[in-house]
C-alpha cells in the first residue's frame, strides 16, 4: 500500500461513521451500537457507559489479553454543528475529491476511529500478548463529559491501562502538551428605570462590559508576562466568548437590569487558574459592586463556573512519547493550544499523548475534510503498533 492511498475499506468505514448525525446535542447510540456490533463480529465485547438519560453512551473494548494492562486508542464520536455553516457537500455523506475526503467529523475525529475500525481484523488476527483497547466517547465537544464516566468505570472494575493515544488530528504529529481550560457564566444584576432617570438605576451592561475590559486587560498582561516556547500559542489566553443584555433592540428607553456573558481561560501547564479566577472576583466585589450598591442594595455580580477540563503535560522522553515516535516515524513532539480528552487520561493515572490524522485547522470549519495521505499515516502507525502489541515487549515498560 502506497502511504499515499488508504485501503478502500478504512474509507468505507470512516464514510459510515460520517453518516451518522453525532452533532453533540443529538444521540450518539445510532453510531455506538453499529460500532458495538461491527466488533462483536469480531468476538469483542464492549463496556458503554451511559449518561444520565440513557441517550448517549461511550464504548471501550479490548482486542487481545484480557487480563493485561496495554495500550488505549481513544477518540471522540460527537461533532459540532453545521447549523448556519455554508457546505458545498452534504457534510454528513462523506464525499471523495482531489485527494480529500469531506465531511463533518473526517477530521475531528471520525477519520481516526475508522481507521481503528478497520485495522480490527488484523488486530484480532494477531493474537496480541499486550491488548489494545479502544475508547470511543461522547459529549466531548462540550466539555469532555463522556470520558469522565467512561474513566470512573475504568477505575471502578480494577481496567488500568498503561497508557493512551488519543486521536485528535495533528497531522499525525506526536503531541505531549496542551493546555487546560476553565470556562466562567458571569451574570450582573443592576436596577432598571427609565434610561431618563440615570440616576436611580444600575446599568448591568456598562458594570459588565467594566468587567469584560478588566478580563481583556489581564489577557493582554498575562500575553506579556508568559512564554513557553514549545506551544503553538506560547501564553495563557483569557477572552470573552458571548454576551447577553438589555430587553431588545425594540425597547431601548430601559436601563438594563441584567446582562450576563462567558469567559474561557486557556492555560499552559504549571499555571494555577484559580489565581485568575481569584483575581477578577475581587476586582468585581472590591471595585464594582461597591459603585452598584451605592445606588441598588440588591445588585451583584455572580460567578458560575461551567465544564472544564485539564491540560496535559508529557515528557518526551517517557515511555509512551517515545513509542508513539517510533509508530509515527518522528525524532521530535508538538505541544498545542487546543485541549482534549488526553488531560483526564493522564489525570487518571494513565501516560497518554495525542497523535492522529488531519488537521486541527480543518475542524469546526464548513468543508471540513481530510487528506488520504493523513489517512494513510494513521493506518501505518497502527499498524506498527500492531507489530509492537504482537511481541509483547510493552509489558515490561513503564508506559
Amino acid at each position: 500500500m502506497s502511504v499515499h492511498q488508504p485501503d478502500s475499506t478504512t474509507l468505507d468505514l470512516i464514510a459510515r461513521l460520517v453518516s451518522f448525525n453525532t452533532v453533540s446535542k443529538e444521540s450518539n447510540l445510532g453510531l455506538i451500537e453499529w460500532t458495538r456490533d461491527y466488533l462483536k463480529g469480531f468476538g469483542i465485547d464492549c463496556r458503554l457507559t451511559y449518561d444520565a438519560d440513557q441517550k448517549k453512551a461511550n464504548l471501550f473494548a479490548t482486542v487481545g489479553d484480557q487480563t493485561g494492562a496495554g495500550l488505549v486508542l481513544s477518540g471522540h464520536t460527537d461533532v459540532v454543528p453545521v447549523t448556519g455553516q455554508d457546505w458545498d457537500t452534504d457534510p454528513f455523506v462523506a464525499t471523495l475529491k482531489d485527494g480529500k475526503l469531506f465531511g463533518r467529523g473526517t477530521a475531528d475525529m471520525k477519520g481516526f476511529i475508522g481507521v481503528c475500525l478497520a485495522k480490527l481484523p488484523v488486530l484480532a488476527n494477531l493474537d496480541l500478548r499486550t491488548p489494545v483497547h479502544f475508547a470511543f466517547s461522547y459529549d466531548e465537544e462540550v466539555g469532555c463529559l463522556g470520558v469522565r464516566g467512561l474513566l470512573h468505570d475504568l477505575a471502578k472494575h480494577g481496567i488500568a491501562p498503561a497508557g493512551c493515544i488519543v486521536g485528535e488530528p495533528t497531522n499525525m504529529d506526536v503531541v505531549i502538551a496542551h493546555k487546560g481550560k476553565r470556562s466562567y457564566h458571569c451574570c450582573v444584576r443592576g436596577r432598571e428605570a427609565h434610561s431618563s432617570m440615570t440616576p436611580i438605576g444600575v446599568n448591568a451592561i456598562e458594570f459588565a462590559s467594566d468587567l469584560i475590559g478588566y478580563i481583556r486587560n489581564a489577557g493582554e498582561r498575562i500575553r506579556q508576562s508568559e512564554h513557553h516556547a514549545g506551544f503553538d500559542v506560547p501564553f495563557s489566553t483569557v477572552l470573552t466568548t458571548a454576551i447577553k443584555g438589555g430587553m431588545s433592540f425594540h425597547n431601548t428607553n430601559t436601563i438594563p437590569r441584567d446582562c450576563e456573558f462567558v469567559f474561557e481561560h486557556r492555560y499552559l501547564p504549571g499555571v494555577d487558574p484559580e489565581e485568575l479566577i481569584n483575581e477578577i472576583r475581587h476586582y468585581s466585589q472590591s471595585t464594582l459592586l461597591p459603585q452598584m450598591r451605592a445606588v441598588a442594595p440588591e445588585a451583584d455580580i455572580a460567578f458560575n463556573a461551567k465544564v472544564g477540563y485539564p491540560g496535559l503535560d508529557q515528557s518526551d522522553a517517557s515511555a509512551i512519547s517515545q513509542l508513539a515516535m517510533q509508530f509515527a516515524g518522528q525524532t521530535g513532539t508538538r505541544k498545542v493550544a487546543f485541549g482534549t480528552e488526553a488531560g483526564l487520561f493522564q489525570q487518571a493515572g494513565i501516560p497518554s499523548i495525542i497523535c492522529g490524522p488531519g488537521s486541527i485547522r480543518q475542524a469546526h470549519k464548513p468543508n471540513e475534510f481530510i487528506a488520504l495521505e493523513q489517512i494513510a499515516k494513521c493506518e501505518l502507525f497502527v499498524d506498527r503498533l500492531a507489530q509492537q502489541l504482537k511481541t509483547g515487549s510493552l509489558q515490561t515498560m513503564d508506559v
